[in-house]
This record gives structure tokens, C-alpha cells and sequence, in this order.
């Protein structure tokens, strides 16, 4: 069972590295199916949904949230709209997360790719944030700690980026420096002025929204 998961992954990662298209929960969970030579429309109804369910709980439950975020997106929350663009393949789980923070309540737009159809760097799923926020790309400050994915997707559709890099690792090579990179979140409240000392970023940043990832 646990090569036949693994395997699934091993799939979706390859057919969303052609064109970030996303893989949904549902379509990776019938090649782990295949993958032991089951017929899921044979098997007891609901079984597929009871497993997606299950892998859902599970992964909900390791996820882990940094106390003092919260407080930061609360006081961000009363100056900016925030969202959430998430690489899930099923939307639920990403949802369940935040609620499990207490954070949700928080945020104007939570973007999935699931539901949207297409993964970051994909433009898509950053215009559908943007539109659901209401403002332009040039307004919007995307956090993201995937040079890859995050900082390429946002700067593709000309947002301004703060890579999350905690461990300080090097630029992946071809990827643009992005405006700002962070060790923690926290120091947004710098970027963004709210520390009460301001920053290089503040001035430019006093009036936009800031989207988080």
C-alpha cells in the first residue's frame, strides 16, 4: 500500500511537471488503484472518499503553525486583504489547516490549486488571487519559501516577492533576486512599517496588499 501511495505521488509530480496542470486527489488516488491492480468502482461505495479523507486528516494533523503568525496576520489582516495561494491537490485539506490556525477568518481569498486547475509557478492561479482580491499585480506583495515556484510564478505576472528562507539557502540558479528575502515571517512587520521603525520596504509597501503563502 504504502508503494502504491508513494507511486501515485511519484505520477502526479511527473504530469504536473510538464505544464502545472494540477493532478486532483481524486484522479492520483485511482492510479495508487491501479497500481495494485484494484478496480476502485468495484470496491465498497465511498471507499475512494473514505481514503482521500483519511490522507487528509493525516496531513492536516502534521502540519504545524508557528504561534506568533498568528498574531502577525491579525495585525496585517487590519491594514492589508490577505490570501492564500496553496499547491494542494485537494482543497479541503489546505482549508482544514487554516481553520485548524485559527487564521481562515483572516484572509479575503484562499486561491487552491485544486480548484482552480493549474499549480504555481502556473500565472493563472496568481491572476485568480489577484481578481479575487481586487488589485492589481503591481499593489501585491507575495510571500512565498519556494524560489522556484513562489518567487518565478509571482514575478511572472509582475508582483513584487519576499522569499521565505529560513535556512538561507542560494538563489536556485535562473531564478531573479527577489525584492526581499526573510528568515521568519515576522519580519514582514519590518517590510511593511509595522514595527514602528519602518524600513527601505515600507515606504513603497504602506498601501498595498500583501498575499501570503
Amino acid at each position: 500500500m504504502y508503494g502504491a501511495l508513494l507511486e501515485s505521488w511519484r505520477e502526479a509530480e511527473r504530469r504536473r511537471a510538464v505544464d502545472h496542470r494540477e493532478v486532483a486527489a481524486a484522479e492520483r488516488f485511482g492510479h495508487l488503484f491501479r497500481c495494485l491492480a484494484l478496480d476502485p468502482a468495484a470496491g465498497p461505495a465511498g471507499l475512494m472518499d473514505a481514503l482521500i479523507e483519511t490522507h487528509r486528516r493525516g496531513i492536516a494533523a502534521a502540519a504545524e503553525f508557528p504561534p506568533h503568525h498568528a498574531a502577525l496576520l491579525a495585525d496585517l489582516s487590519r491594514r492589508y486583504r490577505l490570501g492564500v495561494v496553496s499547491n494542494f491537490d485537494y482543497s479541503p485539506t489546505a482549508r482544514a489547516i487554516l481553520e485548524g490556525a485559527g487564521v481562515a477568518g483572516l484572509l479575503t481569498a484562499v486561491v487552491v490549486s485544486d480548484e482552480v486547475g493549474w499549480r504555481k509557478p502556473a500565472p493563472v492561479i496568481f491572476r485568480t488571487a489577484l481578481a479575487r482580491l481586487g488589485v492589481g499585480a503591481g499593489e501585491a506583495l507575495f510571500v512565498g519559501d519556494r524560489a522556484d515556484i513562489d518567487v518565478v510564478g509571482a514575478q511572472g505576472v509582475g508582483m513584487r516577492t519576499a522569499w521565505l528562507n529560513p535556512a538561507g539557502e542560494p538563489l536556485p540558479a535562473g531564478v531573479a533576486r527577489p525584492d526581499f528575502e526573510i528568515r521568519d515571517l515576522g519580519e514582514l512587520r519590518a517590510i511593511l512599517g509595522l514595527d514602528g521603525r519602518g524600513s527601505r520596504g515600507a515606504a513603497r509597501a504602506s498601501q498595498e496588499t500583501v498575499e501570503e503563502t
